[in-house]
């Protein structure tokens, strides 16, 4: 007969933390929310790490190259999702690689022969008002000059004159020569009073612009998470049918971490992709490995050596139905404590620390702050990021409220057959493990990130913590009644203005 287990199959909702001694010397802008990517081991103690507990999932309607970026700039990482074809990932993660901290790949060029109407259509496209002039209009030509929205007026000027006739020409621009530190860089612009830097190669190809206001918004964000190339970092999902294509294809891209994007990591096909990986990768490249949610599971993947960590979760995302289509699953917090405690334990018998993230199941940031208080190193999270302004879908306007688009990788939409279908060599979706949605707008990446992670500072010190593995350490949780929820919201008030958190009712 089947083996039933004792405890109940809890939620984040079913727990409070218990506060602690708040220092005096405590303050909240010095708090660490810093967490490792990597396995971390005798041998090798650092390794790659996120600067804020927060990654993307590997999902359509998420993390595109615009959220990647934007959360990459904020300290955090996306995993661009593989239900595409290898081309449109590798190149989905070019695009975040050409970012580099202040030197950017121009993604928006012309030839000096092309008329006026070209470039105002180009700038219309791309959003960009400065635009460099090349000898074959790429980003890698002769660098000629630049054209910006100031050399001409759109209804005043001949748009059918050439571009040469109305351009800034390289005699007259004030530009770097490669190998210019950004701080040289940003120098020469506030001195010249310049936006926009070109940066040519020691022949005068165009090899990248620099521009004031990215040096503005690094200022801003000093958190972002960058490569030893001061490229901006993202990793990738990879599936268990094409590994042996994607992977390479991915790290010649420049990917600094891939994982399992699977339903279901305690299977035998996922740990041959790991070993085949590792076979031909080595130990350098960041993997990880998952779902699970249970001590098994756990033990199943730590103990072959080859990933990096984990994912903790089935069934809790938002608009993922496979336990109620399956009947397999277990509360994310149930799965959550049970396989950080058995990382605990197999940290102290092996000296190796394997970080673990928590992917869904998180309604509001009372819940992340949870799953980081229970031990989860980072959270992986969907819904929280389909409803900023970069992720990948287009806005939708329904009775006056703007919504975006929002569908689980089980649904016939995202036709991401491969995460469904160990074992089967057909690309036929029998059933859907997810729903097709819309959820409201609420705002771009920064902006939704800053009131979460001053929640989780907040309250990282009524724990007394300054670090989150402090504040794992240091959490005391108690369970809570159905009585003692409703005494924690308010009653008998009328309420003005509505809650901005992110479990706003669909």
């Amino acid at each position: 007969m089947a083996r039933m287990l004792e405890d109940t199959s809890r939620t984040f909702a079913e727990y409070l933390l218990i506060p602690r001694l708040t220092r005096r010397d405590q303050r909240i802008d010095q708090i660490d929310l810093s967490a490792p990517l990597s396995r971390i081991t005798p041998e090798k103690p650092l390794g790659l790490s996120i600067n804020i507990p927060v990654v993307s999932a590997c999902m359509q309607a998420v993390s595109g190259t615009d959220l990647a970026i934007a959360l990459a700039r904020q300290g955090g990482l996306s995993m661009i999702f593989c239900s595409q074809s290898i081309e449109s990932q590798v190149a989905m993660v070019q695009k975040v690689k050409a970012h580099k901290a202040g030197f950017v790949t121009s993604g928006a060029n012309i030839k000096p022969d092309a008329p006026l109407q070209a470039v105002l259509s180009l700038m219309n496209e791309s959003g960009h008002s400065t635009i460099p002039v090349t000898d074959d209009g790429t980003s890698e030509g002769m660098f000629l000059g630049l054209i910006t929205d100031q050399d001409f007026w759109e209804f005043e000027d001949d748009l059918t004159n050439l571009v040469s006739e109305h351009m800034t020409p390289k005699s007259e621009v004030i530009f770097g020569t490669e190998g210019i530190s950004l701080r040289e860089a940003n120098r020469l612009l506030h001195k010249n009073k310049k936006d926009c830097l070109p940066i040519l190669t020691q022949t005068g190809e165009l090899a990248a612009l620099v521009f004031k206001k990215d040096y503005v918004d690094h200022q801003k964000h000093p958190l972002e998470l960058l490569d030893d190339g001061k490229r901006l970092r993202v990793g990738a999902a990879i599936n268990t049918h094409d590994y042996r294509e994607r992977v390479p294809a991915l790290i010649d891209a420049g990917v600094d971490a891939v994982c399992f994007d699977s339903s279901d990591g305690f299977t035998e096909f996922q740990m041959d992709g790991l070993v085949w990986i590792r076979d031909h990768y080595g130990p350098e490249l960041v993997i990880g490995g998952g779902n699970v949610v249970s001590a098994e599971g756990f033990d199943y993947l730590a103990s072959s050596g080859l990933v990096d960590f984990i994912k903790v979760g089935i069934g809790g995302g938002s608009i993922c139905i496979t336990r109620e289509q399956k009947g397999v699953g277990r509360g994310q917090a149930s799965a959550l404590l049970e396989v950080v405690a058995r990382r605990d334990a197999y940290f102290e018998e092996t000296g190796i620390y394997i970080p673990i993230c928590s992917d869904g199941g998180l309604s509001n940031d009372t819940q992340i702050v949870m799953a980081l208080a229970m031990g989860a190193d980072f959270v992986m999270m969907g819904r929280y990021f389909a409803m900023t302004e970069e992720s990948p879908t287009s806005k939708v306007s329904i009775n006056g409220q703007m919504y975006k688009p929002y569908w689980g990788e089980g649904t016939a939409r995202a036709q991401n057959w491969q995460r469904y279908s160990e074992g089967m060599s057909s690309r036929k979706m029998v059933f859907e493990e997810g729903v097709d949605a819309f959820v409201p707008l609420v705002g771009s990446v920064s902006e939704v990130l800053e009131t979460t992670l001053h929640k989780l500072k907040s309250t990282m010190m009524n724990l007394g913590s300054d670090d989150l593995a402090q504040f794992r350490d240091q959490a005391v949780i108690t369970q809570v009644s159905e009585q003692s929820i409703v005494e924690a919201g308010t009653a008998n008030v009328f309420k003005f203005g509505r809650n901005r958190d992110f479990d706003e009712s669909d």
